[in-house]
């Protein structure tokens, strides 16, 4: 499988492992992968809190038009930033905690990679599988042929035993 890179480089992906801004995953330790678009809920709570603070003290008479008409301005500044958000890329690895990174731009472009980030888990895993249920045959094969050979050996032990004139073992009496 050729490797595939986001644009900006962040995240790397090859047939066996996941390099996620520095940090190297394999994909037989990931479950899957999803992004999101997440907005920046610290934002959005100054933003309103400011702006509602503002125009308490606009409509109090505290602040005058002009410095009220900035502190408007600032705080919905505040309130677009905290919805301009970021992406959150959330890796689910098998019995371990999730791993989230923030991604920057659209969500379209990550949901994409993510799309492939998980072909690829599925893929690698599915491979594990087989090689699993391989060997698993495998041995139950050998264990099958193991317990008919000890079968057929205790079958000319027994055919020995009944033969006339075979007294089997000797006796420590008969000594």
């Amino acid at each position: 499988m050729p490797p595939v890179a986001s644009p900006d480089g962040r995240v790397e992906l090859t047939g066996t492992t996941l390099l996620v801004r520095g940090h190297l995953y394999l994909l037989r330790e990931l479950e899957r992968a999803d992004v999101m678009h997440v907005r920046w809920l610290l934002w959005y709570l100054l933003g309103a809190l400011g702006l509602a603070a503002v125009m308490i003290a606009f409509l109090e008479n505290w602040l005058k038009t002009g410095p009220a008409m900035l502190g408007m301005t600032l705080t919905t500044l505040l309130l677009i930033y905290g919805h301009r958000g970021t992406n959150r890329l959330r890796l689910f690895r098998l019995g371990r905690e999730v791993v989230n990174v923030a991604l920057p731009g659209e969500t379209a472009p990550w949901q994409r990679l993510t799309a492939e980030i998980n072909r690829r888990i599925f893929r690698v895993h599915d491979h594990a599988a087989r090689e699993a249920a391989a060997l698993l045959a495998a041995a139950d094969e050998a264990t099958r042929l193991a317990a008919q050979a000890a079968q057929a050996a205790q079958a000319i032990a027994e055919a020995a035993q009944e033969q006339p004139g075979n007294t089997g073992p000797i006796a420590p009496d008969e000594v």
